[in-house]
């Protein structure tokens, strides 16, 4: 292996060999981890914006995966992209909802704006525009995602200012919308949908994973709106607590490679509906949350 590796290696770019530390550092952090191939992953394409082929194929090298296995993770989670995305990601949802309030002529209007089609990236590396299936807000279509930021019930005439806005790098103020949306999300493993109908909070069908916290163990809800901090839990998580959350499926522990930028506990990582990813912080009473939306090209 070592030698494989070291030939491998001596045939990069100097670019790409002065990534080996970082990527050394990413993979020793992770590779012991259950689920461990994932959050290398995540972790690779935050630093890229996407999956360069040759760190897809160190990774291979390194952890002992063959490069099918994967290649096959990378294609298979809408959250990565296999070509390089742009500062900013747009991401338009096409799903029924949307579609029937002239989500089209939104996408339309976006290509035109920026002069690409979906899942290209402009000349100035500046926008990619991708479309999304669904993104979990259907009450509030037409939707827009910018940066993971939403923007609701968007009209054709909106679409030029938020390009601009963006550019211009000033804050887009649109119609203000306060409202809380569900999400469908699932397990980053084995992509079982954590979505429990039977049980409901805030109005919603709820989040159901399982927990621990010292010598705890238990069954938890979360409410799929996004932006809520209701739970249901059926054991009291003292204030303060940092909680390991687990799929109640495949019973892998819904780890992200990110700590909260407010408390420096450990993200939560759920996979989003229509792709992307949803992290929360673990800490009890930490309200720390990201959305991370990665259009499905349509």
């Amino acid at each position: 292996m070592e030698t494989q590796q070291a030939m491998s290696t001596s045939d990069m770019p100097a670019s790409e060999r002065g990534d080996l530390t970082m990527l050394m550092g990413i993979i020793a952090k992770h590779r012991e981890k259950r689920g461990g191939l994932i959050a290398i992953l995540q972790e690779i394409q935050s630093r890229y914006s996407y999956l360069p082929e040759h760190a897809l194929r160190y990774v291979a090298e390194t952890t002992g995966h063959s490069m099918v296995d994967v290649y096959g993770v990378a294609t298979f989670y809408r959250a990565f992209s296999l070509k390089p995305r742009g500062k900013h990601l747009v991401t338009v949802c096409l799903g029924t909802a949307c579609h029937v309030r002239a989500g089209i002529l939104i996408a339309r209007e976006l290509e035109r704006v920026l002069d690409v089609a979906p899942g290209d990236t402009t000349e100035d590396g500046m926008f990619t525009l991708e479309t999304a299936a669904c993104l979990g807000a259907c009450a509030l279509g037409p939707i827009v995602v910018v940066d993971g930021e939403y923007h609701s019930k968007v009209k054709k005439a909106d679409v030029w200012p938020i390009v601009q806005e963006v550019r211009e790098g000033a804050e887009i103020s649109l119609e203000p919308d306060d409202r809380m949306f569900p999400l469908e999300v699932a397990c980053p493993r084995c992509n079982h949908t954590l979505i429990d109908k039977r049980n409901e909070l805030d109005g919603h069908a709820s989040i159901r994973v399982t927990f621990s916290f010292n010598r705890t163990h238990g069954s938890l809800r979360l409410s799929s709106l996004y932006g809520s901090y209701t739970i249901k839990s059926d054991h009291d998580i003292p204030w303060d607590s940092v909680v390991h959350f687990f799929c109640p499926h495949c019973h892998a522990e819904l780890t992200s490679w990110a700590d909260c930028t407010r408390c420096s506990a450990p993200m939560v990582s759920m996979l989003v509906r229509g792709g992307g990813t949803v992290q929360i912080c673990s800490r009890r009473g930490c309200k720390e949350h990201r959305l991370d939306v990665g259009g499905m090209s349509a």
